[in-house]
């Protein structure tokens, strides 16, 4: 069923949920009559154990998320994160006035990112914390909008003055959703040859008076790749010598921005460049938080429009918040501070070298299967794609992608978009938590499957798009 779920009504002669008699509290047999329904509200009460356990035992049937290569997200944190996020579940983040220290922890998260991507003063720079890097794009990019907007008061709004959005195709859609929701043209650059993300210089030829900046991905979902940014702030500074025009960059880091600074701390992509205006990053995927915590900040004040941020008087207290949502709870902040604080520079740092660490090796014992063709090595992100090797006809990813789910491993595999909607590849995604031991758990099984896939007439997939639920 899609996310916008439709509400189905109890069917007639539809069996309801099946009740244990054991799960009653002191007598098993009473009030076991009648099942609660699955579409409707019952009418009666059920035993809190009996509510818990009708809700795990249908839970038990969804994967295992720390067998699942297929998200970015955090699946495991150490129990203490967990006790303190039980601890804040109750808080509520938007109210700041009524916890005063929630919100300094969230003020304190803010200034290490800014200090970590090189902020030229850290205390002036700007930000917030959000549900997800989803969130903090869409603030990222209203922000460039009003930018733009106040640039061109004279012309905009007009038929000849609709602003546009300069980004790779392969771009997270949560970017496709900003241009669609906020009423901004989506500019792609298309994929071409070898090359799976954007070209400088064919970003800055789709720039003109109307571009609100241009996105670049510090770490590519479809392969795990970094995306140049300082050659695209140099092919954008070379645009403004040619013409005048001064596009802002903003780097979505949502994966990557908290692996570069650890792994690659020579690698210029963050404030370091004067054309990068605002960066987010998720603090559930590298930054090692439980979802949904997100982050955005901009290089300083003058970046992020200050009509954008609202002042409520809420609760007693003046409160400045830049939010699509308003009530969410404070715990994922605390988790990331509790995540900050546990690790330092240090430990961050030796956490994402163990997975980097993982995902080069696990690439390398996959290549040497001799059925597989590499597309990246996870050396950039600890991610890898590869695709079957050009002699190999009997099977396709899809097929190697479907027999691994029935071992418990979701894997993923997809197509790559425009112009390379030729290419299918499977995506390994190795987080903190997924271990070499459970890689090399992966290739064993991957070895036992290979004979039998070896042995087929041909690939069995006929409809791509329903081979997987996963796409971009």
């Amino acid at each position: 069923m899609s996310p916008l779920h439709q509400s189905p009504s109890d069917k007639p002669g539809e069996r309801p949920l099946a009740v244990n008699p054991f799960y009653g509290e002191a007598n098993p047999t009473a009030g076991m009559a009648d099942a609660p329904p699955k579409h409707r509200l019952p009418d009666r009460p059920l035993a809190p154990m009996t509510a818990y356990q009708l809700v795990h035992d249908e839970l038990m049937l969804d994967g295992n998320s720390r067998l699942n290569l297929a998200t970015f997200v955090t699946t495991w944190m150490e129990p203490q994160a967990g006790v303190l996020m039980g601890e804040c579940r109750d808080k509520n983040m938007i109210d700041k006035d009524e916890y005063p220290r929630t919100a300094e922890l969230e003020r304190r998260c803010v200034a290490m990112l800014a200090d970590l991507w090189n902020a030229p003063d850290p205390t002036s720079a700007v930000g917030c914390s959000t549900t997800g890097s989803s969130e903090a794009c869409m603030l990222a990019g209203m922000a460039l909008k009003r930018r733009w907007m106040r640039r061109n008061a004279d012309r905009y709004p007009s038929r000849e003055a609709r602003p546009n959005l300069v980004m790779g195709v392969n771009v997270q859609v949560c970017w496709e959703k900003f241009c669609t929701f906020w009423e901004v043209e989506a500019r792609q650059v298309p994929m071409e040859g070898d090359r799976f993300h954007l070209d400088p210089a064919a970003a800055a030829e789709l720039c003109d008076e109307n571009t609100i900046g241009v996105v670049g991905i510090l770490g590519s979902t479809f392969d795990g790749s970094y995306e140049p940014i300082a050659e695209l702030c140099a092919a954008l500074d070379e645009l403004q010598e040619r013409t005048g025009l001064d596009v802002p960059v903003h780097v979505d880091g949502a994966s990557g921005a908290m692996v570069a600074p650890f792994l690659d701390p020579d690698l210029a992509w963050d404030f370091r460049l004067p054309r990068v205006a605002s960066i987010n990053t998720s603090g559930h995927k590298y930054g090692l938080v439980y979802p949904g915590v997100g982050w955005a900040l901009w290089r300083n004040a003058d970046a992020l429009p200050e009509e954008l941020v609202f002042r409520v008087n809420y609760l007693g207290g003046d409160m400045p918040t830049f939010a699509l949502n308003f009530s969410r709870p404070g715990a994922q902040v605390v988790a990331q501070y509790y995540s900050f604080l546990r690790l330092g520079r240090e430990g961050y740092r030796a956490v994402q070298q163990a997975t980097r660490d993982v995902a080069r090796g696990l690439a390398e014992r996959i290549e040497a299967l001799g059925d597989f063709h590499l597309i990246t090595r996870g050396d950039e992100l600890p991610v890898f794609a590869f695709t079957t090797a050009d002699d190999v006809k009997a099977f396709d990813v899809f097929d190697v992608s479907r027999r691994l789910r029935e071992r418990g491993w979701l894997v993923p595999a997809y197509t790559f978009p425009a112009h390379r909607e030729d290419l299918a590849v499977l995506r390994v995604v190795c987080r903190n938590g997924f271990s070499s031991d459970l890689a090399e758990l992966l290739v064993e099984d991957l070895g036992r499957l290979l004979p039998e896939l070896r042995r087929q007439p041909h690939p069995f997939t006929r409809d791509r798009e329903a081979a997987t639920g996963f796409h971009h």
